[in-house]
């Protein structure tokens, strides 16, 4: 039984019917409401009863927060597909949902909790997700997609180790758990980003009939892969040498030549495609502009949000706006509307950056923190519909039983 036939089964509520369904809107719902709330701290307001300083609840929760709602969307309906197995539905998906919840609870009220309660309801939503995805992989042997389950235990590791650093140092937002937990967002947007970007480009040229199609996969796409493993590899253990940096600005530019080769200048009629043509050119930026920071060119900080708004933030945009499109059965098309979500977040990077080069300007900073709230605030609105209410093709008559 495939997703869609498991998801057809189901008789509760729609937004339980599929993985990306809850977690997608909650992700953009968070982004946009955490935003906010790191605006009224850097404003003087205590808006949150947490143990974590400022700096460290706003790398926390963006990266292992936000992240982890997309990559659990993401995986628990992409990796049925992978392996022929079946979905996670209904009450189970229910109570992953609330683990995610649960683990945001207890990172904004850790200043009343225990630490180790603090701990195991932060870490238990992407635990479960790991047992549950490396079930499925291995079950399915599906070994393809084991690097996917590699740097998501990575990814749980890292937010532990984040988590130690606080506990005991108190400020964490630029340890070793942080970099590593950016380091295997950066490699999953490479890796997936690398599959569904030119696959996804391909089969639109292809219904086009344009000839000239993306590059097949080849030694430029595993060099690039191996290129910026380690890059990130030297980026977590030694952030700021001249080796780091050197590695880096290797791997963006092989990133960069991997991008050339998909013919991303033709997708400019589809928002839907030249936004993730967007986003994977905002990896390679982020690889040079981590470069730069690595040798004091650029503040760290704001170089990395190259890659951590650029490449995570619009790279996960686009992939909920389409998957949610498709998996629901309307057409593969964006309007106006989700242009400007686009439009918002890029503005949000652009801005970004140019704050960590003009650091006295302190209105770009700002205009970064709208552009993200824009985007993301308009996707939760724009896709509630979408994502919480049934398929227009599959909505019941009135006294029909509920469906997803």
């Amino acid at each position: 039984m495939r997703t869609a036939e498991r998801a057809r089964e189901w008789r509760g509520p729609a937004v339980l019917s599929y993985g990306f369904r809850p977690f997608f809107f909650l992700a953009g719902g968070w982004a946009a409401l955490a935003m906010g709330l790191w605006v009224a701290m850097l404003s003087g307001y205590e808006p949150l009863p947490t143990r974590l300083d400022p700096l460290t609840w706003h790398a926390h929760e963006f990266v292992f927060g936000y992240v982890s709602a997309v990559v659990t969307g993401f995986l628990l309906t992409a990796v049925p597909n992978w392996t022929g197995r079946l979905p996670v539905v209904g009450w189970p998906l229910g109570g992953l949902v609330g683990l995610w919840i649960i683990g945001r609870l207890a990172i904004a009220l850790s200043a009343r909790l225990p630490e180790s309660v603090v701990l195991v309801a932060s870490l238990s939503e992407v635990a479960v997700l790991t047992l549950l995805i490396a079930r499925e992989i291995l079950a399915g042997r599906n070994w393809r997609n084991l690097p996917v389950l590699g740097l998501l235990g990575l990814f749980l590791a890292a937010d532990a180790l984040f988590q130690m650093q606080a506990a005991s140092e108190g400020a964490a937002f630029w340890g070793p758990g942080q970099r590593l937990g950016i380091a295997a967002a950066v490699m999953l947007i490479a890796l997936v980003g690398g599959r569904v970007v030119p696959s996804f480009t391909r089969n639109w040229l292809a219904q086009r009939r344009v000839t000239a199609l993306p590059a097949p996969q080849g030694p430029a796409d595993t060099g690039a892969l191996a290129a910026g493993a380690v890059a990130c590899l030297a980026f977590v253990g030694w952030p700021e040498t001249p080796v780091t940096a050197a590695l880096c600005t290797l791997a963006g530019l092989a990133t960069l030549y991997r991008l050339s080769r998909w013919q991303g200048h033709r997708t400019w009629p589809e928002p839907l495609l030249w936004v993730l043509h967007v986003a994977y050119g905002f990896l390679a930026l982020g690889f040079l502009s981590t470069a730069a920071g690595a040798i004091g060119l650029l503040p760290i900080a704001g170089a990395l949000h190259l890659w951590l708004a650029g490449a995570i933030g619009l790279m996960t945009l686009a992939i909920m706006t389409r998957a949610s499109l498709g998996h629901t059965g309307r057409a593969l098309h964006a309007g106006p509307a989700i242009a400007a979500t686009y439009a918002a977040l890029i503005l949000s990077v652009v801005a970004r950056l140019a704050a960590a080069a003009l650091p006295d300007q302190a209105w770009l900073l700002w205009l970064a923190a709208a552009g993200w709230i824009a985007g993301f605030g308009c996707f939760a609105a724009i896709y509630a519909p979408i994502l919480l209410l049934p398929s227009p093709a599959r909505r019941r008559p009135s006294g029909a039983p509920a469906g997803g």
